[in-house]
Parts: C-alpha cells; structure tokens; sequence
C-alpha cells in the first residue's frame, strides 16, 4: 500500500510527526503529507498497526492532534477519552488474536504456521 506521488512534501512536514513516527508511517506505505492527510488519523494509525508497529495511544493522539493542527498534547477531558475509543477499536481491528502483539499474523503466515486460533 504507497500511497505518496512524487513531489508531495514528507510527512514531517506536519508539526509534530518526527522521524519516529515518519518511519513508522513509511513501513505502513505513507511517505508524504498529502497522502497521511487523505487518509486521515484512523486510517493511517491502522495501516501502522497492520504494518508492525507497536500500538501506543500518545503515538494515535498525537497524529491526530497533527493532522488538525494542534499540539500534539493540547488533547485533555471527554476528548482524550473518545481517542481511547477510537484507539482500542483501530488496535482491535489491527490485532485480530487477543494479546498477540500487532503483526504477528503477518508473520506467521510469512514462516508458514498459518492462523493462530
């Protein structure tokens, strides 16, 4: 899944994706701004999950506080909560196997053991 085209500016052209999360995003096929935004935060969160990267809700919220603009830590109340929401639902989706960290399926099938269940 690429979703860039050539010429769009990085994604660490939005405030406050850094090269961590820049990394991230390129594992999950996201390597420019305009693709992350037309993706949006979910979107693009569930490709990095499915991609291998390790859940963390501060790495969510903080995409989505970059993709409006904010800082990232300007989250707080009933707000912060519906992000968790939104967050363990993204998770759930992307580790299907109760507790399996995120990927594993991928990798199993990839050394031939097949479905976990």
């Amino acid at each position: 899944m690429d979703h860039d085209r050539p010429g769009d500016d990085p994604v660490t052209a939005i405030r406050n994706i850094g090269p961590a999360q820049a990394r991230a995003l390129a594992e999950a096929g996201i390597r420019s701004a305009a693709a992350l935004r037309a993706l949006g935060a979910d979107a693009a969160y569930g490709a990095m999950v499915r991609a291998g990267a390790r859940p963390h809700f501060i790495a969510y919220y903080s995409l989505v506080m970059a993709l409006q603009g904010r800082p990232w830590n300007d989250c707080r109340g009933a707000e912060k909560a519906a992000l968790r929401a939104r967050f363990d639902a993204i998770v759930a989706e992307g580790c299907p196997v109760a507790g399996a960290p995120p990927g594993i399926e991928r990798i199993l099938d990839r050394i031939g053991t097949g479905d976990r269940r």
